[in-house]
Parts: structure tokens; C-alpha cells; sequence
């Protein structure tokens, strides 16, 4: 069950509970995920940096209820990007190939993680090749602060917390007492709103928040879609395929880099 997440941290996180705390059954929020790109280009190459974007942001949905929690990606907007921000250059033998990816070029992300059976299926695209990925939801170590602040009208607290070396920084709310956030995080007495991971290279922020929303029950279904893997043969498979690109290029992040002669 819920068995949980918040342990040592649970006491400390009441202290600031406001009296009007929400009890929000279920909801919908969406997140704007902004992804850093960074490339390192070679000398001849340098001049041309400002004709590449320095950041990709798309738009992520958690839905939530007593059951558990899915996060997917969000409606798409009725007007679409287009490709203007796709770059090519080329500079003596030396080229660099920027695609931004849209969602017709890779399955969808979704990790679905299931309170009563405490069991979270992550479905997951890497290299046009998709895997679900089965194991317990993780329980984060929290360091709870005394930084406190608004957003979006809620009352917020910051928390950080080091997974395999990367700092990720989460400002949650004990005004909606759900223990999730975006991308799998969660173990916090509250909602997370606002998440930095790795110093601004990845930051998802809510920008829509909605209470007792109303969805489909076909949005919160179990991923099934995918190869069979744990999560340390996925990560292996991962690292594997990254060591053998080496500098021909890099994916992930919705956008696909190549650099080659």
C-alpha cells in the first residue's frame, strides 16, 4: 500500500500544512518540461552556436487518483510547432544535424505507477526502440528546508534530494497532500510543482492544476506496449548504446543530434 514514502520526513512537512489544505481525490496537471541542449562543436564550427536552440520545451500530463499516478504526455495544442527549429551546418568537411523530434517519431513515454499493488510499468522509447520497464516505485531521499514560497496560489516548501550523483530540487505543496510529481518523483507529503534536476538541464513547472478533474479511463490504463526489461537492463542498454555512438551523435530529450564529417 501507500507504505510509505515519507517516513522521517512526514513530521517535519506538517509543520507547515495551511488549514485550508485541499483533500484532492483525483486531478490533472500539466507540466511544461524544458530540456537544456548542449553540443559541443567543433572550433571550425564555433561561430554558428547562435543558430542553435539552447532549449527544447514540451508539455507532460499527470493524472492522479487513489489508485496511483500516470504520467504521459499532454493533449497536443490545436496549432503544432512546425520544423523551423530543425538545423543543419556545415562548416569545411565538419557538419552538425538538428531534428527536433514530434511525437510521430517516437512512442509515448508514460510511467504508471499502481499504489495497491506497489508497482510502477514505465514505458519508454530510446533509439526508435520501445521497452517497459517493471519494478517497485522508488522512495527518494529527502532533505527537507526551511525555504518556503507561493506558487500558482499554493504554499510551497523546497526539498532536494541525489539520485546517482544529480541534484534535483523540488518545490511541493502540502496543500494538495498527493505524494507524486512529474517524471516518477515523488515520496514528499504533497505535490510537487516545480522540479530543477541536474542544475537546469531538465525543469518541469505546472502551469495548469486542476482538482477533481474528470478522465478518461483509457488515460490512466497500464502501459503494456514495449520489451520486457528491469530497470537495470534498461539502463545498461542505454549505456551501452551511448558508449558506441560516441561522437556521431546523441537522442533523447525530443530532439536528435548528429555530427560527423
Amino acid at each position: 500500500m501507500y507504505r510509505m514514502l515519507l517516513r522521517s520526513t512526514l513530521l517535519g512537512a506538517m509543520l507547515i500544512l495551511h488549514a485550508s489544505t485541499a483533500t484532492a481525490q483525483q486531478g490533472r496537471v500539466i507540466y511544461d518540461e524544458t530540456v537544456k541542449i548542449e553540443i559541443n562543436l567543433p572550433p571550425e564550427m564555433e561561430s554558428m552556436r547562435d543558430q542553435i536552440p539552447t532549449s527544447r520545451t514540451s508539455q507532460r500530463m499527470l493524472l492522479f487518483n487513489e489508485s496511483g499516478y500516470v504520467m504521459r504526455d499532454a493533449p497536443e495544442p490545436e496549432e503544432k510547432e512546425d520544423d523551423s527549429k530543425n538545423v543543419s551546418m556545415r562548416s569545411g568537411r565538419a557538419n552538425v544535424e538538428i531534428r527536433m523530434m514530434g511525437r510521430g517519431d517516437q512512442a509515448e513515454n508514460i510511467v504508471h505507477t499502481n499504489l495497491d499493488e506497489w508497482k510502477t510499468v514505465e514505458q519508454r522509447d530510446f533509439m526508435g526502440r520501445t521497452f517497459l520497464i517493471t519494478g517497485e516505485p522508488k522512495e527518494y531521499q529527502w532533505r527537507l528546508t526551511s525555504d518556503q514560497g507561493t506558487y500558482k496560489g499554493y504554499v510551497t516548501q523546497k526539498a532536494t534530494t541525489t539520485v546517482d550523483s544529480t541534484e534535483v530540487v523540488a518545490w511541493f505543496t502540502p496543500e494538495i497532500p498527493v505524494s507524486t510529481g512529474p517524471a516518477g518523483y515523488g515520496g514528499l507529503p504533497g505535490l510537487i510543482l516545480v522540479m530543477d534536476v541536474n542544475d537546469g538541464r531538465q525543469v518541469y513547472s505546472a502551469t495548469d492544476i486542476q482538482l477533481d478533474a474528470v478522465f478518461a479511463e483509457d488515460e490512466f490504463v497500464m502501459p503494456r506496449k514495449g520489451k520486457k526489461v528491469s530497470r537495470d537492463e534498461y539502463d545498461e542498454i542505454v549505456a551501452e548504446k551511448m558508449k558506441e555512438m560516441g561522437a556521431q551523435g546523441g537522442r533523447g530529450g525530443g530532439f536528435v543530434v548528429r555530427m560527423g564529417n
